[in-house]
């Protein structure tokens, strides 16, 4: 299943003047909804959709006009009637919401993210409890993993918004079961990392029970970033 939480409130776009969320604007003749999630069109097919959005007819309307016309054969919209502590709060509503069960597999992905022609990793990282998708980059605002000692793209740490690492999260979190990311987001509602509840740091609950979470190590010009004003207006002329 395709996790794509949405229910956030665009409030930068909003304060920089535009007049619809983030994910309704268009873009190369496209929506970003289309963009972010036409990531993903290698598994239109074979992948459930799970849309979580703001309660808005508007909004609504709007990702199941999308979702058809870019050919989407099995999605759901799971609307979330009240603010969230974060992203992790908002899948967890999503999943419990859609009656998902525990030992479902889930791949959460960001609204305002582009991956074209995303394929899932080898057949090593099916082994995994979960792992993150990640590229080399610079800054401290992102979500990071801290490898571990050994050849093997494994996680020792991981870390929002706190540089523990050069290795970036492009925003795809895979879980192999749906209720291991409900046991870390419980186990880090006792002690957050973070000010909001983040998906990234959940992953350390699952490494300090002993579960293997790994990293997909990609090229940074194979993920295109869309989640800011100046991003999108970027996009909009590009250099």
């Amino acid at each position: 299943m395709i996790v794509i939480p949405m229910a956030g409130r665009s409030q930068r776009f909003f304060d920089a003047g535009y007049t619809l969320p983030k994910f309704m604007l268009p873009l190369g003749g496209e929506s970003v909804f289309a963009h972010a999630v036409g990531s993903f069109a290698a598994y239109f097919a074979s992948q459930v959709f799970m849309f979580i959005v703001a309660p808005d007819e508007d909004i609504i309307d709007f990702v199941a006009e999308e979702a058809d016309r870019i050919g989407i054969e099995n999605w759901r919209i799971l609307p979330v009637d009240r603010p969230t502590a974060g992203q992790a709060e908002t899948v967890e509503i999503g999943l419990d919401k859609g009656n998902i069960p525990d030992d479902a597999p889930i791949t959460i992905f960001n609204i305002d993210t582009f991956r074209p022609g995303f394929e899932f990793p080898g057949a090593w990282f099916a082994g995994l409890d979960g792992w993150l998708e990640v590229f080399e980059g610079e800054g401290a605002n992102w979500s990071y993993v801290r490898p571990a000692e050994g050849d093997l793209p494994l996680a020792a740490e991981t870390a929002e918004k706190r540089r523990i690492s050069n290795l970036c999260c492009t925003g795809l979190y895979h879980f192999a079961r749906a209720g291991d990311f409900r046991a870390a987001l419980a186990a880090e509602r006792l002690a957050p990392q973070a000010a909001e509840l983040y998906v990234a740091p959940l992953y350390n609950h699952l490494i300090g029970r002993g579960g293997k979470t790994g990293y997909s190590l990609i090229d940074p010009a194979d993920v295109i970033f869309c989640g800011t004003p100046q991003e999108y207006q970027a996009l909009l002329t590009p250099a």
